[in-house]
């Protein structure tokens, strides 16, 4: 790898548990979202990324505006989406809130863009999930031309045709970054490619390594396409606590009440504690002490080629104190153990 590994942090605002075993307000929710970024930013992590969902059990349904929020508390770290569902939105209104954000945070601002996990988007502003493929190639399609700046003249099928001499505010510095979001589909790779993107693989189960074929691709795409190869990041879920045990024992039932909840609605069978102890000795959990999860990240990386790992922290109920704290073991003890075990 020619520069360090990035290490990031992805949260859903996930609904979290108040110290007397009730549920936090979204609003709650969403205030406590905006000091994990601040301590991030605090411990030197490279990325702060927050995720978009339509749904009682999330509270954030607008990223850019927590991510807003953060660009006023912070001063060195990233800020984006993890995802922006641009399916579901339009790509001008999704340009011109990065932009913002841009400016904000004096360059800061990051957009990863996916299809998301969960339809709910789709019936609430409207649109067909029978239009689902063609919602995100065109949009992101609209999304890369605005990227480049200056004039832009689009035709689809999914809007109104666009002929305007620019979208404003301009970007900070030009441009800010863009990801495409993957979750295994050799498409979804190939159109990261084609519109000049980097690529953020989404792998929530099961073996790390069994997306090598995608980073493959990735490059074989790019090398045809005659640009150079472009950073490929990995998003997966996980948590630290101080020893393995206690990461596990403290993080079980709230990642259970999540997979059951989710589970339900997509046919999934009960998660057993020998599932869950597999995919993390052998999956794609990244659960333990630090020097568990560091040891899994630099192993991830090496086999994949990675930029950039971002750990998606919160977990369902999981208390706010408790992601916090680990959020300070994965950026003062974590990220410098990755990066004595990628350099040696």
């Amino acid at each position: 790898m020619t520069q360090p590994l990035e290490l990031g942090l992805d949260t859903f605002g996930d609904v979290t548990r108040a110290d007397d075993g009730s549920a936090k307000s979204h609003g709650a929710v969403i205030r406590d979202v905006v000091e994990e970024g601040v301590l991030a930013d605090e411990l030197g992590l490279a990325f702060f990324g927050v995720g978009e969902h339509h749904r009682a059990d999330f509270a954030v349904s607008a990223p850019e505006v927590v991510l807003g929020a953060l660009a006023a508390r912070t001063r060195r770290i990233r800020l984006g989406s993890a995802v922006t569902v641009l399916s579901s939105d339009d790509p001008v209104r999704v340009f011109q809130r990065f932009s913002t954000l841009d400016a904000l945070s004096e360059g800061r601002a990051e957009a990863i863009l996916g299809r998301g996990s969960f339809t709910e988007s789709f019936p609430l502003f409207g649109l067909a999930l029978t239009d689902y493929e063609r919602l995100f190639e065109e949009k992101l399609d609209l999304f890369a031309a605005l990227l480049k700046g200056g004039p832009v003249s689009w035709r689809g099928s999914v809007r109104p045709p666009l002929d305007v001499p620019g979208v404003y505010p301009s970007p900070e510095r030009g441009a800010f970054t863009a990801w495409v979001g993957v979750g295994g589909s050799p498409e979804s790779v190939v159109r990261a490619a084609r519109h000049g993107l980097p690529m953020m693989l989404a792998i929530i189960g099961g073996a790390p390594g069994r997306f090598r074929p995608y980073v493959d691709l990735y490059a074989r795409a790019c090398a045809q396409m005659e640009r150079p190869m472009l950073p490929v990041g990995v998003h997966s879920p996980g948590y630290v606590a101080d020893t393995d045990e206690a990461a596990r024992e403290e993080f079980f039932d709230d990642y259970r009440q999540m997979h059951q909840r989710i589970g339900a609605e997509r046919g999934w069978p009960p998660l057993e504690r020998a599932a869950f102890v597999h995919e993390i000795e052998h999956g794609s959990l990244y659960v333990g002490s630090p020097e568990t999860v560091a040891r899994k990240i630099a192993d991830t990386a090496s086999k994949l080629g990675l930029s950039r790992f971002d750990l998606k922290y919160s977990a369902g109920p999981l208390p706010h104190a408790r992601l916090m704290r680990c959020i300070d073991l994965y950026g003062r003890v974590v990220a410098p153990r990755v990066h004595e075990l990628m350099a040696g």
